[in-house]
Formats: C-alpha cells, sequence, structure tokens
C-alpha cells in the first residue's frame, strides 16, 4: 500500500484535536509536576538566542518552578547552552548535549559552505584543532577567537572564521552566562571540557523521532524536519512505522505518532499561557496552523525580532510585554469577560513565579486587529 493510500484511510485529526494534543505533549495543558531538569529532557532541549526564555518557558509550564532551580543546573553544568537545532541555541541536558549535537553535524557542516568564499585556503581541520586548544585553554568570547584565529589566516573573512569554528567544534556558552539575575558576555569552551567527559556516539535519527513525537506529535515527516533543521527523515519514519500510529491532518498530509501517546479530547479546556519569545511551540512545526490561526501568521515575529506571545484557548490569540512595573498584553483580537479574568490569574501566575520582589500590575494594551 502506497504512503498515499495509507494517508487517505488513517483517522482524521483536526486543527483544535491537534492543538491539544501538542499542548499536553508541551506540558502547557496544566501545569506538570516534574522536575526543570526532567522537563528539559522530555522537550528535548529549550530555544535559548536569549538568556530569559528558557526560564519563562518552564515557568509556563511546571507546578512549583522557581528560576533559581534552572539556574542551579547551569552553574553544576547538568545543562548547557549550545548550538543544535536549526542552527540556534538551545538549553540541553548535558546528557543531550553530548548525544543531539553530533546527530546535527552534518547540518552544521553544510551551513559552512555559505562561507566557503571567505574561508578560501583555510584547513578546517586545522582550524578546528587551534580553536580547540584556544578555547579549553581558556574560555574565549568569539571576538578573542576570532583575532586568534585571524593571526594564522589574514586574508581570511573574519565573521567566516568564527562560524567555521562554531559549526566544526561543539562549543558551549560557560557561565555566568545564562544564569538568573546574573549578566555575562558570551564565553566559549567545547561540551566535552566544560563537561569532564568526551561525546558518546551521535543519537539515532529514530531515537530521536522518538522523543520528537513524544514532545511536539503527532507530525508529519516535514514538521520533524523543520524542528531538527536536517533533511531526509523520511526513512527513519518509514522503519518506525510498525511501532507507531498514523493519522491525516485536514490538509489529508500523514501524520505519525506513538500508539500510547495521550490525544485529549479537543473541547479539552486550555488555559492562558505566557509563553517567550522563540518558544518552540511556534517554532517546531512545517505546518504551525495546529498553534497559530491563519489570520495571525507572522504576526509573533517583526523582522528577526520575536515578541513574547499569549495563547488563549489554546491558540496565539496577542503578545506580552514587562513595561515599567506593569505586564502589558496586547491582544489581536475582543476578549470576553471570562477570558481576560482568565489572563489576568495567569499573568499573576507567572509574576509570582518569575518577579516574586516586583509589585507590577497587569494591563491590557490596545486591541492589534488583524
Amino acid at each position: 500500500m502506497t504512503n498515499t493510500k495509507r494517508s487517505v484511510t488513517a483517522p482524521h485529526l483536526g486543527t483544535r484535536a491537534l492543538n491539544r494534543a501538542t499542548l499536553d505533549r508541551q506540558l502547557l495543558l496544566r501545569p506538570a509536576r516534574i522536575s526543570a531538569a526532567a522537563a528539559v529532557e522530555h522537550l528535548v532541549g529549550l530555544q535559548a538566542q536569549n538568556v530569559k526564555p528558557p526560564y519563562y518557558a518552564l515557568a509556563a509550564r511546571l507546578d512549583g518552578f522557581a528560576p533559581e532551580a534552572l539556574s542551579r543546573l547551569m552553574a553544576d553544568r547538568e545543562v548547557v547552552r549550545i548550538v543544535t537545532m536549526r542552527s540556534t541555541i538551545h538549553t540541553h541536558t548535558a546528557d543531550d548535549c553530548l548525544s543531539l549535537r553530533p546527530l546535527v553535524q552534518p547540518a552544521r557542516d553544510r551551513e559552512l559552505t555559505n562561507f566557503r568564499t571567505g574561508l578560501a585556503g583555510v584547513d578546517l581541520d586545522r582550524l578546528a584543532a587551534l580553536a580547540r586548544d584556544l578555547v579549553e585553554t581558556e574560555p574565549r568570547t568569539m571576538k578573542q577567537l576570532r583575532e586568534a584565529l585571524l593571526q594564522e589566516w589574514p586574508d581570511a573573512d573574519p565573521q567566516a572564521l568564527s562560524v567555521a569554528a562554531r559549526c566544526r567544534l561543539p562549543l558551549v556558552q560557560v557561565t555566568p552566562r545564562g544564569l538568573w539575575g546574573l549578566s555575562g558576555q558570551v564565553s566559549l569552551t567545547t561540551a566535552e571540557h566544560w563537561l569532564g567527559r568526551p561525546a558518546g556516539p551521535a543519537a539515532t535519527p529514530d531515537a530521536v523521532v522518538l522523543r520528537y513525537l513524544a514532545a511536539f506529535g503527532p507530525a508529519s515527516v516535514r514538521d520533524m524536519q523543520t524542528w531538527a533543521g536536517l533533511t531526509r527523515l523520511r526513512d527513519a519514519f518509514e522503519r518506525l512505522r510498525p511501532r507507531l500510529v498514523t493519522f491525516r491532518d485536514e490538509g489529508g498530509v500523514e501524520l505519525f505518532d506513538l500508539p500510547d501517546a495521550t490525544r485529549p479530547d479537543p473541547d479539552t479546556p486550555a488555559p492562558p499561557r505566557f509563553l517567550p519569545e522563540f518558544d518552540n511551540l511556534l517554532l517546531s512545526h512545517a505546518d504551525r496552523t495546529r498553534v497559530v490561526p491563519p489570520e495571525y501568521r507572522g504576526r509573533a515575529w517583526q523582522g528577526n525580532i520575536a515578541h513574547r506571545t499569549l495563547l488563549v484557548d489554546g491558540f496565539l490569540a496577542g503578545l506580552w510585554r514587562l513595561d515599567e512595573q506593569a505586564l502589558v498584553i496586547e491582544p489581536f483580537g475582543r476578549l470576553t469577560g471570562a477570558q481576560r479574568d482568565e489572563i489576568v490569574a495567569e499573568g499573576e501566575r507567572m509574576l509570582r513565579i518569575m518577579h516574586p520582589e516586583s509589585s507590577c500590575d497587569v494591563r491590557f494594551g490596545a486591541v492589534h486587529d488583524a
């Protein structure tokens, strides 16, 4: 039987069913009573271009979370900040750092082809060895690393040299960068040096497919490829097909899932949630309509800037910001009185977790109609 015929005969999952299933896997239907470390592992990392988003991401998901919990894990080197999926910085557990980075290494190698002109005449193996020696002798900023590499290859493009080091080596950001309430410039060393142990074997595509579905499913092959920044994952799904169940979405696309995964009723209540910029919920599917209504597509970004987002009834419904001792909410459409009350209650919960010392008010700004 062809894949197309299988897709046509598979059970149908509507948008709300996909929404509730994904929210449940993402720990967003109800606060989860698990540790910060367990959440980071279950979610296969948290996107972390900036320092604060992983903290807000866990505050939206965990019962009893305190920012110090994630900060302590980072200080103890149980979680780290490293470039992995989609060539973006993620907060990962130490184990995932050492196994997922090798999995995505081919994508990092391909990324370097965009800089081949600036790297003309550069021996990349020698560059990697020199950069490793530099950062393992002492953590270096990108500027310091770039300047040192320019001494060896003065005619190369400086940015290309630093990108080559980042792509060829598993560079982690050392603390105090990433710690809650502290600041620090980005200084880098290798994951192996920082964690005191060598990288293990790369995680297998099959194993990561199962983990992706547990955290983001039901999902298509293209969905996972979007999340991972990898291509050619169809073979892994086909190998796993006997162990999975399949559905089709409203467009007829085949979706895979774990047989014993929860798929809540589409009418299951979904409380409001305040998510950080770059939350993986909004970035990890090729088709984002399970969370982003078509009329709000692109509203969470402005150029390369991502906004903090508000979910109402499980879907993107507005933006939020902290502004002069106030939590300001900017909805995309009109809210009912009950929705506003629920949003205020969730906003106050988030503020108690993230800013217990402050006395922020919760305010509604102008409605940003689409």
